[in-house]
């Protein structure tokens, strides 16, 4: 069973734990809003991800509306990381959440 967690959940987590932030949705949507600190993983980078990322912290996963994120999740976790499923994605933090735009 994916772990979800609310957006009121994950800016806590975000203030306390400071855990890693994966953002899975295209480039382009990435660089029109996204969550601060947040890493773009595509098919391309996963690998090197996993290789360097810092396993001990929690992971939070997003994409668009906290549907493709559950299977990313699933993916991440077998490789060792703590993950949860951002509830209803960027859709839902934007929202009510500030995002940087680069």
């Amino acid at each position: 069973m994916i772990k979800q967690i609310s957006i009121v959940e994950a800016v806590s987590m975000i203030e306390k734990e400071n855990p890693l932030i994966v953002d899975i949705r295209d480039a382009g949507s990435f660089a029109n809003g996204h969550i601060e600190n947040a890493i773009r993983v595509d098919n391309e980078n996963f690998q090197s991800f996993v290789d360097s990322a810092d396993k001990n912290k929690p992971l939070i996963v997003c994409c668009y509306h906290g549907v493709s994120s559950q299977s990313a999740t699933e993916a991440f976790n077998r490789f060792g990381f703590n993950g949860y499923s951002l509830q209803g994605g960027m859709s839902a933090w934007m929202l009510s959440q500030p995002v940087v735009k680069t």
